[in-house]
């Protein structure tokens, strides 16, 4: 028995840890490595079942398969270290991938698209729109171009009354285009006025409780 094997299983599938029992497909962990690296990193144990059993892997196909889902079903590609477990007699493939600083980074699914994902919990969901446009922005190198107008303080002066507001929800009570609401709601994101909310139903922006109103509205 490998005692360190055993405390990582232990640990159940969470935000950085995923078991596959084996690999048939580069595309579905092409969406696992994305996630991990648009989130907050993670490891893949590959030859565990969802239960915790380890089964192991028999061949060496299970890297090149990985190989494949980090660089060519992923763009940019994937950086990834492996580690071979062995416990009784069978091997466990571990993949880490640390969190990236080149996102967003897009996983191509079965119809040729490609999709960015994040990591929430022990699931891998879409990331929301708005969260590309913060990736993107934060990658300028002059920053953002922002003004303080009766949209931008219409959205704070709701979310000081109410808990939370959706994309579709600020478009619709600002009369804005969405253009115009990505625009707002990416630059309070980068600003730290507002963060985003992610469940595996909606996303929601919600104000900073360290968001202080007086001091923001002096600049």
């Amino acid at each position: 028995m490998n005692t360190a094997l055993y405390k990582l299983i232990e640990e159940g599938e969470h935000q950085q840890q995923d078991f596959k029992f084996c690999i048939n497909d580069s595309k579905k962990i092409a969406k696992s490595l994305v996630a991990f690296a648009n989130t907050d990193g993670g490891r893949l144990l590959i030859g565990v079942k969802d239960n915790g059993k380890i089964v192991g892997i028999s061949t060496d196909e299970e890297y090149y398969m990985v190989e494949a889902a980090a660089k060519i079903y992923s763009k940019p590609p994937i950086r990834f270290s492996t580690r071979q477990w062995q416990s009784d007699g069978k091997i466990v493939l571990e993949i880490a991938v640390l969190p990236s600083t080149r996102k967003p980074h897009y996983a191509r699914d079965e119809s040729g698209k490609w999709l960015a994902y994040i990591r929430l919990n022990d699931e891998n969901i879409l990331a929301h729109p708005i969260q590309l446009i913060v990736w993107k922005k934060e990658k300028y190198s002059r920053g953002i171009w922002f003004t303080y107008s009766d949209n931008e303080k219409f959205l704070v002066e709701y979310l000081q009354k109410n808990k939370s507001i959706s994309f579709p929800k600020f478009i619709r009570m600002a009369h804005i285009s969405p253009k115009e609401a990505g625009d707002i709601l990416s630059n309070f994101v980068i600003m730290e006025v507002i963060k985003i909310k992610t469940t595996p139903e909606n996303t929601l922006f919600v104000l900073n409780e360290e968001f202080d109103k007086k001091n923001f509205e002096r600049f």
